[in-house]
């Protein structure tokens, strides 16, 4: 019989919050290693500079609890976040976690489910979509990993400040998906009935309906005050969890 698969998203791991790794790195050898499968649907970091950086004190506990996960029966995967985009195969290799394409569409329990971040669904946010077009470029990735890494975590501080102030002089909603975005997405993927994502923090479960096909819509929580996650038992049964931080 298959055992639980976990969904995370959004635990912005960084020096500053170490109470949010300490919990995350128990969470992970009490609940994720009993699980099968543990799909980490981006922004596990506060930032990725490049895997050059693996080698940080702050990493190394991170990244060596993920590859123990990983040896024993957990598979683990992750998905791209709009701080952590710069993952590659040397953290793979490493961790044992397998990198896997934003959206996702994969089959569990039978039933069809689709993964995403979730910041690409964030369309009223023109700023912001102009800006991920241009970080998603592999010209822009290539001349920005070529720098050096005291210059690419300067350049990463001053977005984060910028972005900040830019994020306080926003309209709230325009930082939550579109639902036309969502509808399409859907469609995209021939309507699946379970769309999971996280980005925006805001976690709920949302019924909808596109084309006469009915779905729901999974919005995984952020770890900024509490520990989110979603279960998905043995049956196919979705329910979201909470720890405290």
């Amino acid at each position: 019989m298959q055992g639980d698969t976990l969904f995370i998203s959004d635990l912005h791991l960084c020096e500053s919050r170490p109470n949010i790794t300490s919990v995350f790195l128990v969470w992970l050898a009490e609940v994720a290693a009993q699980a099968d499968a543990l799909y980490i649907l981006g922004d596990f970091f506060e930032y990725w500079a490049g895997d050059d950086a693996m080698q940080d004190d702050f990493h190394r506990p991170i990244l060596h609890a993920l590859h123990q996960l990983t040896q024993q029966n957990t598979q683990v995967y992750l998905m791209h976040g709009n701080r952590d985009f710069l993952i590659r195969e040397a953290f793979s290799q490493a961790t044992g976690v397998q990198l896997i394409a934003d959206p996702l569409l994969t089959v569990m329990h039978g039933q069809r489910i689709l993964l995403t971040h979730g910041d690409a669904l964030c369309t009223d946010d023109v700023s912001y979509i102009a800006f991920r077009e241009q970080v998603r470029q592999p010209a822009w990735q290539s001349t920005f990993l070529s720098q050096s890494l005291a210059e690419r975590k300067a350049f990463i501080a001053q977005a984060r400040a910028r972005s900040e102030v830019e994020k306080s002089q926003k309209e709230s909603m325009i930082m939550d998906v579109n639902a036309d975005a969502v509808a399409q997405l859907v469609r995209e993927h021939d309507f699946p009935p379970v769309l999971i994502h996280g980005h925006t923090h805001r976690p709920d479960r949302h019924a909808f309906n596109v084309d006469g096909h009915a779905c729901e819509r999974w919005v995984l929580g952020d770890w900024y005050e509490q520990g989110s996650y979603l279960k998905m038992d043995n049956r196919g049964h979705l329910v979201a969890e909470t720890i405290p931080t």
